[in-house]
């Protein structure tokens, strides 16, 4: 279930459900899905959908990890990037291929340690890892060129709108039980576009620890 087969079977899934990034599937094509989940569910890492990675979180479906990474990219090349909400790791080592350097925060410690053995065994070494409430982001680190959020709060967190440097882009799902994923665009100090991609279902954005 995890040889080279089943790999390219989902990419052609991803290419019909609209997916054109070559850049994006081929990352995906190469990263080992099944490595970000427990021996027990691994057979499934190739299917497009989530799937449960403990504490109420879910690693996110295929198609979502590639739709959010190709608006991410659209604005051209990306040489520093915040991604709020680690989890398992697997959107962390799919964007760490495509962009210079990548701050991941992850409220969840033991997702992170988790997700931090898997990208060093990946030599995924842009990577730096930080246990925090990801609604706060990582200000000491910014302005980032890409903000990208793997849990969706009820509105844009303003503290991530800060983070943002001129001509950033912020992929970000946002609401309730309905959801849509938001492409939000800096263009100076205070001007922002917000363009709704498509209806998305994600874990809660969270405030807390846990240890």
């Amino acid at each position: 279930m995890t040889s080279r087969r089943t790999r390219e079977r989902l990419i052609a899934r991803l290419r019909e459900k609209g997916i054109a990034n070559m850049r994006v599937l081929d990352t995906i094509l190469a990263t080992p899905r099944h490595l970000f989940l427990d021996e027990a569910l691994s057979h499934r890492a190739y299917e497009d959908t989530s799937l449960p990675i403990g504490f109420n979180q879910t690693i996110s479906q295929p198609y979502t990890v590639a739709r959010m990474t190709e608006a991410l990219l659209a604005g051209g090349p990306l040489q520093s990037v915040l991604e709020v909400g680690t989890g398992s790791g697997y959107q962390t080592a799919v964007l760490a291929q495509l962009v210079d350097q990548l701050y991941s925060v992850e409220r969840i410690r033991p997702l992170q340690e988790k997700a931090r053995s898997r990208l060093q065994r990946l030599k995924l070494y842009n990577v730096m890892l930080r246990h925090s409430d990801g609604g706060m982001g990582w200000p000491e680190k910014g302005p980032f060129d890409g903000i990208l959020v793997t849990a969706a709060p009820a509105e844009v967190p303003p503290e991530l709108l800060e983070q943002l440097a001129p001509g950033g882009r912020l992929v970000i799902p946002v609401g309730g039980d309905l959801q849509q994923l938001k492409l939000v665009i800096r263009h100076d100090d205070d001007n922002y576009t917000t363009e709704v991609l498509e209806g998305v279902k994600f874990v809660p954005l969270l405030s807390g620890l846990v240890r």
